[in-house]
């Protein structure tokens, strides 16, 4: 099961900085909101897969082979004709 991440305003988030960064330190992630919704999340640096790097996709290579049936023009075609609509 999931740890519920706690939410913070933005206000409340600005005067609790101090607070919330010993939490990030500790391992906490803690999400900012405006208006109730969600617009950022401060997570411990450890946890940040920022420069996350794309998996290669090399190995999907010639994976797609049949998936549009052995007439692959036809099937784009009826799909444009599909969009057209």
């Amino acid at each position: 099961m999931r740890k519920k991440i706690p939410h913070k305003g933005a206000e409340e988030a600005r005067n609790q900085l101090p607070e919330l960064l010993t939490a990030a330190e500790e391992g906490h992630a803690t999400i900012i909101t405006r208006h109730g919704r969600g617009v950022a999340v401060l997570v411990p640096v450890a946890e940040y897969r920022g420069g996350a790097v794309q998996e290669p996709l090399v190995p999907l290579r010639g994976s797609g082979r049949g998936l549009w049936g052995t007439d692959s023009a036809r099937a784009l075609r009826d799909m444009r004709e599909e969009w057209n609509r």
